[in-house]
C-alpha cells in the first residue's frame, strides 16, 4: 500500500456523484495476487445499490444526452488528460490488484485512454441521413439518438482498458453508465471514477458499483427496465447467462467473449519475427488475454526450428511480482486460474503432449506458473480445446493451408487468429477463410482504439472501438415528414 497514492485508493461506491458505503454495509478485500496481501477493503454492493445506480443514471440521462457532442467531448478529453497525468499511479494500482508487470500496466492505462480521444472526436460525427421520398409532399429522415442507460460488466485482466473501451463511446454518445468492475480488481473503476468526477462528468452519468455478489447486481443490471444496453467481457458462459437474463426485457447487448485463437507459422514465414510474435501474443499479461495465442500451428518444415527457439525464448522470460525491474510475466489472477493452467497441463501430458520447458508452478511460488512450451499437441486435446488464461503455448504440426484452415474453424470460438507467412497471396486466403473477427498478418499484438474488437460466433457479437464502436449505444429513428405542400 506503501507505493500507491492514496487519493486514488477509493474503496466506496459511486453512485449518483457520491462516494457511498454499501447499502449493507459489508465490504470485500481486495487482494495483491503476487503476494496475497489485503490492499484494501471495498464496499460489497448489492441489489439496492445497483437500483439505486441505474435510477441515478436514467435520471441523469435527459441533461447528459440534450447537451452538444462538442460539450460531452470536450469533458472526455478532460478525463483522459487526467488519466495520463497520473499514469504512474494509476498503473501501480492496476498492478497491485491484478499482478501484471508495470511496464504491461502502463501501455494499458495509456491504451484506454485512447478510447476516450478516439470516441470524443466520433460525438461530433454521429451522421444521420435523408432518405429520397417517393412522395413529393413527404421528406425521410433517419436520427440517431443515444440508447439510455447502459451497463457496462467488465473483466479482471486488463481492468482500466475495458472499462474506457465501454464507457468511452456510450458517453460520447450520449449515454449514461452503470459498471460493475470484476470482483478482483475493483480499484482500477473506481479510481478512474474519483478522475472522471474531477474532469466534469456530472452527478449520475457514470455510477461504479463493486460487489462480490456479482449474481444480485448482475441481476438488477440485465433485468431492470431502465437499463437499455448491456455491455460484457469475460467468458462465453457468463455471457450466455447474461443474454438469457436480458431477453425478458429485450436489451440491446455487445458481447466480448471467449477466444481460442490460433497462431499459424507457414514455411516460408520469419520464424525469427514469428517467435517474437508468439512470444508477444502467448505471454503477455502471463496469458491471461481473451486475444492471446491459444493453440500455435506451425508447418512441418519448420516445426522443430520454432519449437526450439519458443523453448529458448520463453525460458528467458523473468517471472515475477510485477512492480519489480525486468519482470515479463507476473502472477495468475487467483488459485481457481492457477489450478485451471496446472489441470490442462497435466491433461495434455496424459493425452500424449510433451513438456518442453516449463510445465509447473514456478519457483517464486504462489501464483506463478513457468511459462511452458508444449510439443506433440494435437487438435483434438483439451488443452486445444480450452480457453488456457495462463502462460502456456501447445505447438500443433500441420502440412497444408486446408489442413490448418480446419483445425483453426474447429471451434465454437472466433475471436482473434494470427498468421505469419511472406506470400500475399497466402494472407489474403487466409484472412477470408478464417472464421474469426480479427486476424493479425506478421503482427502478434492487434489491439487498437481505431480498429474494430469484437468476434464472431460463440465469442459473442458487437464491434468496441472503431468508427463501429459507438453505433451500438445509438438507436435508429425514422423521421417521415410529410404536409409539406401546405
Amino acid at each position: 500500500m506503501s507505493r500507491l497514492n492514496p487519493e486514488l485508493v477509493k474503496t466506496a461506491a459511486f453512485i449518483d456523484g457520491a462516494w457511498t458505503p454499501a447499502e449493507s454495509g459489508d465490504e470485500f478485500a481486495v487482494f495483491n495476487p503476487a503476494n496475497g496481501e489485503a490492499i484494501a477493503r471495498v464496499a460489497d454492493c448489492g441489489e439496492g445499490d445497483a437500483v439505486r445506480a441505474v435510477e441515478a443514471s436514467a435520471n441523469a440521462f435527459p441533461l447528459w444526452s440534450a447537451r452538444t457532442a462538442d460539450e460531452r467531448a470536450a469533458i472526455l478529453m478532460n478525463w483522459r488528460e487526467a488519466i495520463l497525468a497520473r499514469e504512474e499511479d494509476l498503473a501501480a494500482l492496476l498492478t497491485a490488484e491484478m499482478g501484471k508487470p508495470l511496464k504491461e500496466a502502463l501501455y494499458e492505462i495509456r491504451y484506454g485512454a485512447a478510447y476516450l480521444q478516439w470516441f470524443a472526436e466520433e460525438a461530433k460525427r454521429i451522421y444521420g441521413d435523408v432518405i429520397p421520398s417517393a412522395n413529393t409532399n413527404a421528406r425521410t429522415i433517419v436520427l440517431k439518438q443515444p440508447i439510455g442507460v447502459c451497463a457496462a460488466i467488465t473483466p479482471w485482466n486488463f481492468p482500466n482498458a475495458m472499462l474506457m473501451r465501454k464507457a468511452a463511446p456510450a458517453l460520447a454518445a450520449g449515454c449514461t453508465v452503470v459498471a460493475k468492475p470484476a470482483e478482483d480488481t475493483p480499484l482500477s473503476a473506481l479510481a478512474v471514477a474519483a478522475l472522471g468526477e474531477a474532469a466534469g462528468l456530472p452527478r449520475g452519468v457514470f455510477n461504479v458499483v463493486p460487489t462480490q455478489k456479482p449474481a444480485a447486481v448482475g441481476d438488477v443490471l440485465t433485468s431492470h427496465p431502465l437499463v437499455r444496453k448491456i455491455s460484457f467481457t469475460g467468458s462465453t458462459e457468463t455471457g450466455r447467462m447474461l443474454l438469457r437474463q436480458s431477453a425478458d426485457t429485450v436489451k440491446k447487448s455487445s458481447m466480448e467473449l471467449g477466444g481460442n485463437a490460433p497462431f499459424i507459422v507457414f514455411d516460408d514465414a520469419d520464424i525469427d519475427a514469428a517467435v517474437e510474435g508468439a512470444v508477444a501474443s502467448k505471454y503477455r499479461n502471463g496469458g491471461q488475454t481473451c486475444v492471446c495465442a491459444n493453440r500455435i500451428f506451425v508447418q512441418r518444415g519448420v516445426y522443430d526450428a520454432f519449437a526450439d527457439k519458443l523453448c529458448r525464448r520463453a525460458a528467458r522470460l523473468n517471472v515475477g511480482a510485477g512492480d519489480e525491474d525486468g519482470v515479463d510475466i507476473g502472477p495468475l489472477v487467483n488459485q481457481r486460474a492457477l489450478e485451471k493452467v496446472e489441470m490442462l497441463v497435466s491433461a495434455a501430458r496424459d493425452e500424449g503432449a510433451r513438456i518442453a520447458t516449463g510445465g509447473v508452478r514456478h519457483d517464486n511460488g504462489g501464483l506463478f506458473f513457468a511459462p511452458t512450451v508444449l510439443t506433440g499437441v494435437r487438435n483434438d486435446m483439451t488443452i486445444a480445446q480450452s480457453e488456457i488464461f495462463g502462460p502456456v503455448a501447445p505447438l500443433i504440426v500441420f502440412d497444408t493451408e486446408l489442413e490448418v484452415i480446419q483445425y483453426a474453424n474447429d471451434t465454437i470460438y472466433g475471436l482473434a487468429a494470427y498468421i505469419y507467412t511472406h506470400s500475399l497471396g497466402r494472407a489474403w486466403r487466409m484472412g477470408e477463410a478464417l472464421e474469426f473477427g480479427m486476424v493479425g498478418v506478421n503482427e502478434g499484438v492487434i489491439s487498437s482504439a481505431a480498429a474494430p474488437f469484437g468476434g464472431v460466433k460463440q465469442s459473442g457479437m458487437g464491434r468496441e472501438g472503431s468508427k463501429y464502436g459507438i453505433e451500438d449505444y445509438l438507436e435508429i429513428k425514422y423521421l417521415c415528414l410529410g404536409g409539406l405542400e401546405q
